[in-house]
């Protein structure tokens, strides 16, 4: 059994690639040209999973080539194009919102796929995670879309199903390979979706190259490192719920950078994010088991004689 010093290490770890993530907003917006994101999503993960496959220098056997097309559109492909989707057609807020909802859908993955136990604390943090990342970012103007929301939805469930395969069907190869394989996979498999979307790029100042460059080697490589390190160790569910530190990030960032307003009701969803967090890491104990108290010898001396 790993000590609790490990676990607190691991999700420590695991952590950093949500916040990271949570700076992409504040990076996209900032210090990259406004153009089709699926080009940007492409140039994210394929120079990532290249550079990844240099230095690890081995190919995955044939027998996982469908999987690692699986994993990687799930991971990457089709979770960030219905991501983009959402977020063009929905209010940021109300995009994350329905993003937040992935946590207590791994939970029950989770349960179908890997056999584990459905835990009523881990059920109250997903649910609560959605509380605060809603009071956190919606906003008098949010309205809903159908389409937004679809979008946002099975983005959510892209993800979701690639955490709990991501878990069962981890090779017996390095970490850094796995990860390698899988962004290589998600980028290939983004190039004729950035194609049709954007047959004509834009140039790139150094400025966006730089941004492109963190967006990828740290957004992409290094988090993807980490993440699926989380998913080894972790319980999928508690890896999950670490997810909803990405909108809490960008807003703290968005304060911090941009000189953006915070309310009291943001303050609010803020601590119930941390608080939910806190909560879905506690590790899986033994289930209670009901104790009854056993009779004094007097009462049962009693009941003998009655």
């Amino acid at each position: 059994m790993r000590s609790p010093m490990s676990r607190t290490t691991d999700i420590a770890l695991t952590a950093i690639a949500p916040a990271i993530w949570g700076s992409s907003y504040i990076v996209t917006t900032q210090f990259l040209p406004a153009h089709s994101p699926f080009v940007v999503a492409l140039l994210r993960a394929l120079p990532a999973g290249l550079l990844l496959m240099l230095l690890v220098r081995q190919l995955p056997p044939r027998g996982w080539i469908g999987r690692l097309l699986i994993l990687g559109a799930l991971n990457f492909s089709v979770f960030w194009s219905l991501l983009f989707v959402a977020a063009y057609r929905l209010p940021g807020g109300v995009a994350a919102t329905v993003g937040a909802v992935q946590p207590l859908i791994v939970v029950f993955l989770s349960a179908v796929a890997l056999g584990t136990q459905i835990r009523l604390g881990a059920v109250l943090s997903a649910l609560a995670g959605i509380v605060g990342v809603a009071l956190l970012l919606l906003g008098p103007e949010a309205r809903l879309d159908t389409v937004g929301v679809l979008a946002g939805l099975g983005g959510a469930l892209s993800m979701a199903v690639g955490v709990v395969l991501t878990r069962k069907w981890r090779p017996d190869v390095p970490l850094v390979t796995f990860t390698a394989w899988q962004l290589t996979a998600g980028g290939l498999l983004m190039i004729p979706v950035a194609w049709l979307a954007a047959p004509d790029w834009p140039g790139l100042s150094l400025t966006n190259l730089a941004a492109l460059a963190w967006l990828s080697l740290i957004g992409g490589a290094l988090t993807y490192i980490l993440w699926f390190r989380g998913l080894a160790r972790i319980e999928p569910a508690a890896v999950s719920l670490l997810g909803i530190l990405s909108p809490l990030t960008a807003v703290i960032l968005g304060w911090l950078a941009l000189g953006e307003a915070l309310n009291p009701v943001q303050g609010l969803g803020a601590v119930i994010v941390l608080g939910a967090v806190w909560i879905g890491q506690r590790p899986p104990g033994a289930p209670r088991r009901l104790r009854f108290a056993q009779p004094r010898c007097g009462a049962k001396a009693a009941t003998t004689r009655s």
